[in-house]
């Protein structure tokens, strides 16, 4: 599973140095256009933010546009499954035994990270198996061409021109080879899918030889992984998510990812524990998370997940699958499916709620059938308006009203 691009700290803080120091040198190759005339300004750029001749023209030279990569970019339908059928191909009873035996193969590295960041090893080893199937496939796409492919598409150069220019910088420092360069789609690379800015700024030689190396050394891996959760907000000794049941009845509107109650609140409100006993009463804050909404699987939300999983990738749900797989090897039982039977909408029928919440003003994004922030938001206020439960989660009962 390829991770999302998003802004890290790393990657914000490179676009933000090349927006105050590099202003002028950013205009001298905007996207689109002709792609060699693009790309030997590229070349230019590069070479006047000290990165040599020698590493400039072999990383490249050569590169052409890769219409693969472009149209893997434009549809990422995986992410319009439910929650229950995404997780449930997604973590295998084999990527399951896979995990639990790399955590015990890999105990003492897994107790310095966390020693060190905080970060469990049911975590770690949840990113590890979703991303590459703990380094069994990491990808087969070559991550300059990738990368230049996607900064001269003008749909998000601001996200990938910085990456292009780190990828050089990994080159010339000495961490990979060219030729070792494959990986994700995206240009991300290694056994938990790294964007080279992170790569640059946040991996650590964790097996102390002289060089980070994210492909093939897993005491990098986890140790890279391990503080990049913690650079994004990890905060060590709280969960991240906690399969809970809720009443038939609530006031469902505060079922909201962007929403927190104490757990004593949502105690009141009569949601429990998934095995039906009282839920803790304390102060510790958490959003209800309805994947599937009011009638499917519940569970509460800690900042750990709005913060941490929520930045490693976008989609909730895989933010979600990838928390539950955690909490499985963490020793969780399987998820309930719910307090009822949950018939979800189809890509074409999504599509159609999408351009209906379009025209009445809401902010819903691409129209591509998946069910994401904008679309979520704009479901909740049109169930508040017709008085339906407002759980966020589009029926074909609201898509009727709607039109």
């Amino acid at each position: 599973m390829v991770r999302s691009i998003v802004l890290s700290s790393a990657l914000a803080l490179t676009v933000g140095l090349s927006a105050m120091s590099g202003g002028a040198q950013a205009q001298q190759a905007p996207c689109g256009g002709n792609f060699d005339r693009w790309l030997k300004q590229v070349r230019g750029e590069a070479g006047q933010m000290g990165i040599s001749r020698r590493v400039i023209s072999s990383a490249l030279r050569g590169l052409t546009p890769d219409p693969k990569v472009l149209s893997r970019d434009r549809r990422q339908g995986v992410f319009s499954q439910t929650f229950l059928k995404f997780s449930g191909r997604m973590i295998s009873k084999n990527r399951m035994n896979r995990g639990r035996q790399l955590m015990k193969r890999h105990r003492s590295t897994f107790k310095r990270v966390r020693k060190e960041f905080g970060v469990p090893s049911s975590v770690l080893t949840a990113f590890w198996g979703l991303e590459t199937d703990f380094g069994g496939f990491m990808g087969d796409f070559k991550t300059m061409r990738s990368l230049v492919t996607l900064a001269h598409d003008c749909r998000r150069p601001e996200l990938f021109r910085p990456q292009v220019f780190d990828a050089m910088r990994l080159l010339e420092r000495g961490d990979l080879s060219l030729s070792q360069m494959v990986g994700a789609w995206a240009g991300e690379l290694g056994q938990t899918q790294f964007l080279p800015s992170d790569y640059l700024e946040i991996a650590v030689d964790y097996d102390r030889n002289g060089r980070v190396d994210l492909i093939r050394s897993v005491p990098d891996v986890l140790g890279s992984t391990g503080k990049l959760v913690r650079n994004f907000g990890w905060r060590a000794g709280e969960p991240w998510i906690q399969e809970v049941r809720v009443p038939r009845s609530m006031p469902w509107d505060q079922a909201d990812i962007a929403i927190t109650h104490s757990r004593a609140q949502w105690a009141k409100w009569g949601v429990k524990r998934s095995d039906g006993g009282r839920l803790r009463a304390d102060k510790l804050r958490a959003s209800l998370l309805l994947p599937m909404g009011k009638n499917g699987p519940a569970f509460l939300a800690y900042h750990n997940f709005t913060k941490v999983y929520l930045e490693w990738n976008k989609s909730l749900i895989y933010a979600t699958t990838a928390a539950y797989f955690a909490t499985r090897l963490a020793g969780a039982p399987p998820v309930r499916k719910g307090n009822g039977t949950v018939t979800p909408i189809s890509a074409a029928q999504m599509k159609q709620l999408q351009r209906a919440l379009a025209r009445r003003g809401f902010d819903v994004g691409k129209i591509d059938g998946v069910l994401g922030a904008g679309t979520r938001a704009g479901v909740k206020a049109m169930q508040i308006k017709f008085g339906l439960p407002a759980d966020s989660y589009p029926t074909a009962a609201l898509l009727r009203k709607l039109r």
